[in-house]
């Protein structure tokens, strides 16, 4: 058994979808996953810079478009296969949409309305994130309260994101907890703090429109690492994970517990299979960021 995870905010990279559209069907599917989102999903997989995928309200919707038309190639290869599904933050939509919980259009227009959202609570304060790397995690922890600050990721293997106003993170990562180092990181808020409170009750009130169903593969939630049966549990949980920390390191726990033999990341892919590397040692990892990657799960 292989778990199928799905990156977060941060992992896209300017034309990373350009090899995709050599493939047959996958322009077409993007098309119809833009215009779900009601943005413009192939221009700024292809053709946007840095800076302008950085945007959430572009970046959210750009990461899960990605994941599910990967995800879905994944998939064929994978058929008959029983797997584990899992996403990091903005990528639990991502696994949501994979695992038939939500159809492919209410996915992008739940994350269409996440996405503005949470741009806009960004947008109301200057806030941000930054990695902590190494210490004792009591430690690390407990400087991050003194700072002020809140452990907004816990990624494992060493590494707890911080978040808040970016004052305080500056304060911080001048002056890191013991034998740690803190690197800020290139988003554009505190997500998954109280910061993001405004975001919430739009997305209640959209996802109270939805019928989701209950997964087809086991799927596990950033809340606690927990396999969630229902798919309204899940749905619910993505609503209130807008403003609650994500256990990443609890949802490995459960992959390491349930002996899966190795790790697939969908695109954007190599963030959780960096953080496996460190909190999974020894489990074997494929990132699917070209067409040729799909080639290696047959294998």
């Amino acid at each position: 058994m292989r778990a199928l995870v799905c990156p977060g905010q941060g992992s896209q990279k300017p034309g990373f979808l350009t090899p995709w559209l050599d493939i047959d069907g996958v322009r077409e599917h993007l098309q119809r996953l833009s215009d779900a989102a009601g943005i413009d999903l192939i221009h700024y997989g292809t053709e946007a810079d840095e800076e302008t995928i950085k945007d959430t309200a572009i970046a959210q919707p750009l990461i899960v478009a990605a994941g599910i038309v990967t995800g879905r190639l994944a998939l064929e290869q994978l058929a008959g296969e029983e797997l584990i599904l899992a996403g990091h933050s903005v990528g639990e939509i991502t696994a949501a949409a994979l695992a038939g919980v939500l159809s492919e259009e209410d996915a992008m227009r739940f994350i269409r309305v996440r996405a503005n959202g949470m741009a806009e609570a960004a947008a109301a304060s200057p806030t941000g994130m930054a990695a902590v790397l190494g210490g004792k995690e009591d430690e690390v922890r407990a400087a991050i309260a003194e700072a002020n600050l809140v452990a907004a990721n816990s990624n494992g293997g060493g590494q707890i994101v911080a978040a808040g106003a970016l004052e305080d993170i500056e304060k911080f990562a001048v002056n890191p907890p013991a034998r740690a180092r803190v690197i800020p990181l290139k988003v554009a808020g505190a997500f998954h703090t109280a910061a993001m409170a405004p975001a919430q009750a739009p997305l209640a009130e959209f996802a109270a429109t939805l019928s989701p169903a209950n997964p087809q593969h086991t799927l596990l939630t950033n809340k606690d690492g927990s396999a969630v049966e229902s798919g309204q549990v899940f749905v619910d949980t993505l609503v209130s994970q807008v403003t609650n920390p994500v256990r990443w390191d609890l949802c490995m726990e459960t992959l390491l517990a349930k002996e899966v033999t190795g790790i697939i990341e969908v695109a954007p892919a190599g963030t959780l299979i960096g953080l496996a590397k460190r909190g999974m040692r020894g489990m074997p990892g494929t990132a699917i960021n070209l067409p040729e990657d799909l080639q290696a799960l047959a294998a």
